[in-house]
């Protein structure tokens, strides 16, 4: 498996923002559930299911991992996930990426103005 994060880009939004959403601390499901709503302005509400399926195809792809509980308070024995170093890298490379984009595009468009 490659580790060189710019191989994975770009990435869709809702996967970005996942990542974003597990990048300060760990979550359980639904508390990633209501972080990406909050950071997407409420643009995008996932289900569970379309949850799940993402998290699964992170920790295939080694982007995240599960944890046991932070909190130590799950009677059920819950998880949670957080970033690995390949996840972080790979975050980060998608917002260098976006970031070019947008001076380009904003070089193009003063460029379009005068």
């Amino acid at each position: 498996m490659t580790t060189d994060p710019e191989t994975f880009l770009p990435l869709t939004e809702t996967t970005l923002l996942i990542l974003v959403a597990l990048s300060t601390t760990p979550k359980h499901g639904y508390a990633i559930l209501k972080e990406v709503s909050t950071l997407s302005d409420a643009r995008i509400t996932l289900s569970t299911g379309t949850l799940y399926g993402a998290l699964e195809r992170l920790l295939d792809q080694q982007w995240i991992e599960r944890i046991d509980d932070p909190a130590g308070q799950s009677e059920r024995g819950r998880k949670a996930y957080q970033l690995t170093q390949l996840g972080r890298d790979v975050m980060k490379a998608e917002m260098q990426r976006m970031e070019h984009v947008l001076r380009q595009a904003r070089l193009r468009m003063a460029g379009a103005i005068e």
